[in-house]
């Protein structure tokens, strides 16, 4: 499995710029997709934020294995200066808890001092979204496509709390190698960066090992296939894409499986556990477990 690296120029640039502005910053907000908590965690933010308080957000929890998110909450609030909340677009009123929480992590500030907090997040993760509904009207734009945001914008929530709003941005080498696929899986990789077929075989592979249940029953089989790409040839057999003489359209059948992932068309799942995550950091890779308080 190759290593995925998207980095375009106006991440490199929203990277900066991020470091230059969180010097001012009291509160950190990551937006993370609660499917690959850890995957969509940016391991450039532990070192741009210091010890300033984080907010992680898990967002699009209704996508998400809730027992599997659950889990994910308690590992990531296991971390030094570190809260965690799980969200959706669809509960507008838990989306404001947000700022209640963030209130209570920066503590009590005068009047004249009032709170500069930055969001942060992948692309496509939904980020845009979160601040139209704290802003309570449209302020920020949204897309069901990365990289959207191209410039840092300020936000007033309340009298007491800006929020400066910034590019999706990832990390120049998207390592392990899994990371990088699941995190295109989930859309944060544009597709035409990496071969769409290769994301597909990787994602049934994964769903096979993580939810055979939700397999068979969004398709229709009675047993999964061993092979991978036994089972992406029975899921295009399902869907219709097996043309003249046999010959299987994969490159169909990678955009159907994929729409139908990101979608939640297959319910509700996981791509990875805290279990996932390696004992030993990669420099240049999300943080590892090693980073959690004692």
């Amino acid at each position: 499995m190759r290593s995925i690296n998207w980095y375009p120029g106006h991440m490199n640039k929203a990277r900066r710029e991020i470091g230059q502005a969180m010097r001012k910053v009291d509160l950190v907000i990551e937006v993370l997709d609660a499917r690959i908590p850890w995957s969509s965690e940016n391991p450039l933010v532990a070192g741009l934020r210091g010890e300033t308080p984080c907010l992680k957000l898990l967002h699009k929890r209704d996508l998400a294995d809730q027992a599997v998110t659950g889990h994910w909450l308690t590992w990531l609030e296991a971390h030094r200066g570190i809260r965690a909340l799980d969200l959706s677009r669809d509960e507008p009123a838990r989306v404001r808890e947000v700022l209640t929480l963030g209130r209570a992590m920066v503590g009590p500030r005068p009047p004249e001092k009032p709170i500069h907090a930055m969001i942060l997040g992948i692309p496509n993760v939904g980020k845009s979204t979160l601040i139209n509904l704290l802003a309570g009207r449209t302020v920020a734009k949204t897309a069901n496509k990365p990289a959207v945001t191209r410039m840092q914008q300020r936000v007033r929530l309340a009298a007491d709390l800006t929020l400066i709003d910034t590019p999706g941005f990832l990390w120049p080498k998207l390592s392990p190698p899994e990371c990088g696929y699941r995190l295109a899986a989930t859309g944060a990789v544009r597709d035409a960066v990496v071969a769409l077929d290769e994301v597909a075989f990787f994602a049934a592979a994964e769903l096979r090992r993580r939810y055979p249940e939700l397999l068979r029953e969004r398709y229709g089989l009675d047993e999964l296939p061993e092979e991978t790409t036994e089972l992406m040839e029975a899921l295009a057999a399902r869907r219709g894409c097996v043309g003249r003489r046999g010959m299987v359209n994969y490159h169909r059948i990678s955009e159907i499986l994929l729409g139908e992932l990101r979608r939640g068309k297959l319910g509700r799942l996981s791509l990875e556990t805290p279990a996932d995550v390696p004992a030993q950091p990669d420099e240049e890779g999300p943080s590892a477990a090693s980073d959690t308080a004692p």
